[in-house]
């Protein structure tokens, strides 16, 4: 069939790299299948089973040539995937065939293939996650110094830097770094259990020897590539490490969503904006516009990732006693999806950092819009370190600010609270110190240290791990 008369997900059709398309392909899955088999029956002959001379090695060499067709066909009859697997790989592999899947259960391959798909995928998303902090993080070193109005209440505030903006959002993707490294790091394998978990039937295999039982699971265990196996499963891994690994992931689509959503509102403001390409076009109708169409993709997906969650809580919370199979298709569908949505969620965060416009005439029109009002309290100091009464003082700022105010508002006037203190007598004796009480570095605090010091102690650190990765170029391009 003509692949657009069905539908395509666009997760993988439009989105999502090749490289995490590729670690949930059939050829992913099903080669690890094999190399799984092939795992059990290089331990199951280390500890003494017969296993027939070259079946490991015509193993080894039908790892990749999956027959699909063959595959379709068994499963069709037998209505069961792994079986239909075993037959195919038996027929590439006939002096195997006896021996495929010895002792194991389903979820020997389902399960163990799903936690090794998972690792290499954090495995993908790591790195890009690193490259996006590193990327803002020269963004937050250029603009550190570079005063901006704050917002709280998306209402005008004290001023801050762009860059020291930038380390809240850096932080929030540190912290994400941090959440999924340690998920990394504790996946575990579910090793060879037997079909609930007691390894009943390698027991039975290895003819009542439990030390061998064991060695078999750490054997398997190392030759899949985990140090370690979970001591205890049913028939399944719980579906708790689900939830551990698509919590954090969740967590992250918070932060691209807020990251997101303060760019949009700067873009609004005309102070910064994402890349905007030079054939690309805003509008169909409104020639002139420059939607901030990334930024909107990336609170799109950020809210489908963060749903994705629901469903790992969901399957663990419902798993009955050993297992039970209503976990298996929404399983199908979440896991793969939070991966390729994340993925494409680095993309986008990546190409926006490379390329993120900043205005600072905008920036410096709107700060002196504002400023004389939030510098009312520097000229009270002022004025009684020469010798005013503070409170006289008050009431003279207070009925210029609303006089001023009422300019600004009422009659859509710029803020001319400056001019009418230079015109008051009352404050000649700072009037030559005025232009020095209105320097907008002066209202900045400590945000260009703060940004120094959070750089170099906190996300030097983080990235060490990835310096080797970092040291590469890499630009992210968006496919569509």
């Amino acid at each position: 069939m003509d692949a657009h008369a069905r539908y395509q997900s666009p997760l993988t059709s439009r989105y999502a790299s090749p490289e995490m398309a590729a670690n949930f392909s059939d050829n992913k899955r099903f080669s690890t299948w094999r190399k799984l088999w092939l795992n059990l029956a290089i331990a199951e002959k280390e500890l003494g089973l017969d296993i027939p001379e070259g079946a490991i090695e015509e193993m080894k060499e039908h790892i990749y040539d999956i027959d699909y067709e063959l595959a379709t066909a068994e499963e069709k009859k037998r209505r069961h995937d792994v079986m239909a697997h075993v037959h195919t790989f038996g027929v590439a592999a006939p002096k195997a065939a006896g021996i495929i899947h010895l002792g194991a259960t389903s979820c020997y391959v389902t399960d163990n293939g799903d936690l090794i798909i998972l690792r290499d995928g954090l495995d993908i998303l790591l790195p890009k996650l690193a490259r996006v902090i590193q990327r803002l993080s020269a963004f937050a070193e250029q603009y550190k110094d570079l005063p901006t109005l704050g917002f709280t209440h998306f209402q005008p505030a004290q001023l801050t830097t762009v860059g020291k903006r930038a380390t809240l959002w850096i932080q929030e993707l540190l912290w994400d770094l941090r959440n999924l490294t340690r998920v990394r790091e504790d996946i575990g394998f579910r090793g060879v259990k037997g079909t609930t978990g007691t390894q009943g039937s390698f027991l039975a295999l290895f003819e009542g020897d439990h030390q061998k039982v064991e060695d078999l699971d750490q054997r398997v265990t190392e030759l899949s590539g985990f140090k370690e196996y979970y001591p205890v499963t049913g028939q399944t891994y719980s579906r708790k490490i689900d939830v551990d690994i698509l919590q954090p992931m969740a967590s992250f689509g918070a932060t691209v969503h807020k990251i997101a959503t303060d760019i949009r509102l700067l873009a609004n403001l005309k102070e910064i904006e994402e890349p905007f390409e030079k054939d690309q076009i805003g509008s169909s109708a409104m020639a002139y516009k420059r939607n901030p169409m990334r930024c909107e993709r990336a609170c799109s997906l950020a809210r489908h990732l963060q749903i994705l969650a629901q469903d790992a809580l969901g399957t663990a919370s419902v798993q009955w006693l050993e297992r039970t199979l209503d976990d298996s298709a929404n399983r199908r569908i979440c896991l793969p999806e939070a991966f390729l949505t994340m993925d494409i969620l680095l993309t986008l965060l990546q190409n926006i950092s490379e390329g993120l416009v900043v205005y600072p005439k905008v920036i410096e029109r709107r700060i002196h819009q504002e400023l004389p009002f939030m510098a009312t309290e520097n000229i009270i100091m002022a004025m009684v370190k020469k010798g005013g009464d503070r409170q006289e003082c008050h009431e003279h700022i207070r009925v210029l600010s609303h006089e001023a105010g009422a300019v600004v508002k009422q009659q859509g006037g710029e803020n001319d609270l400056i001019e009418r203190i230079r015109k008051d007598a009352y404050f000649e004796p700072i009037w030559a110190d005025l232009a020095s009480l209105m320097d907008p570095s002066t209202f900045i605090g400590r945000a260009p240290q703060q940004v120094d010091r959070f750089l170099k102690s906190y996300v030097e650190p983080a990235l060490k791990p990835y310096a080797a990765v970092l040291t590469k170029e890499s630009k992210a391009e968006l496919s569509v």
